[in-house]
């Protein structure tokens, strides 16, 4: 309080926001604050310029201080993404997430540092209608091509399963998960004991999720190559010398 004072008229944001909205777990070492005119900052203390809305505003024990999306925002400029990831998820446990009104903030403020940021770690909370099984399929064989990975067999029958993606050679397999894929407790439950069975038979198994495979196509492909070759030691098989014949999707 003393330091949104000392900078009046101020809010606290930044990291001190966060703290302030209980989504950091420790008190940052600086006093971030956000002011409508530049000024010079004092000692300890560092003032962002920005004209606020009044929606973008709040308080916490009576300190004034951005608002959860703003912060959010904020911090998005300054954070590396598993970190601004880690907070989303803080935020969320709190239940102090708003899509809407993080989508709002975003489109008043395009231009913001950290805009470009916060929307691609919030594409892990959009239900995407292109991320049917179907177009999901063809995107992840493009990328395994694409990457210079062999190309896996789609839909095919191992064990009694009908699995996504299959690589023969290193009896491995990648399930393609959609939002509709875990819409309840038993679904989750099923999911888990499929992964076990799986097992059983000999056969790895990792999860990939539509969101996550737009978001960061690069590492599910270095991801799924090193698990690949993992396997390949495993079987004591060498490496194949050219991509397998792809099998169609359905």
């Amino acid at each position: 309080m003393a330091a949104v004072l000392a900078c009046a008229p101020a809010v606290a944001s930044h990291t001190s926001a966060a703290w302030l909205w209980g989504l950091l777990r420790t008190r940052p070492a600086s006093f971030h604050l956000t002011a409508p005119t530049r000024r010079r900052a004092k000692q300890s203390f560092r003032v962002h310029f920005a004209e606020l809305a009044d929606r973008d505003c709040g308080t916490v024990t009576e300190i004034p201080v951005t608002s959860v999306p703003r912060t959010l925002l904020d911090l998005a400029a300054m954070l590396p993404a598993e970190r601004l990831e880690k907070t989303l998820e803080r935020a969320e446990e709190r239940g102090r997430f708003d899509l809407i009104a993080l989508d709002d903030l975003l489109a008043r403020v395009p231009g913001h540092l950290g805009a470009g940021r916060l929307r691609l770690a919030l594409t892990a909370y959009r239900h995407e209608p292109a991320f049917t099984r179907s177009n999901l399929e063809r995107r992840f064989l493009k990328l395994m091509r694409d990457s210079g990975l062999p190309s896996p067999a789609m839909n095919l029958n191992v064990g009694g399963f009908e699995l996504d993606a299959y690589w023969e050679r290193e009896r491995f397999a990648v399930e393609l998960d959609t939002y509709e894929t875990h819409g309840s407790h038993a679904a989750f439950e099923r999911d888990r004991l499929r992964q076990e069975d799986l097992m059983l038979i000999g056969v790895g198994m990792t999860r990939v999720t539509g969101p996550r495979l737009a978001r960061e196509p690069r590492d599910v492909a270095a991801r799924v190559g090193r698990l690949l070759a993992d396997r390949r030691r495993e079987l004591g098989r060498p490496a194949p010398q050219s991509q397998e014949t792809d099998s169609p999707v359905s």
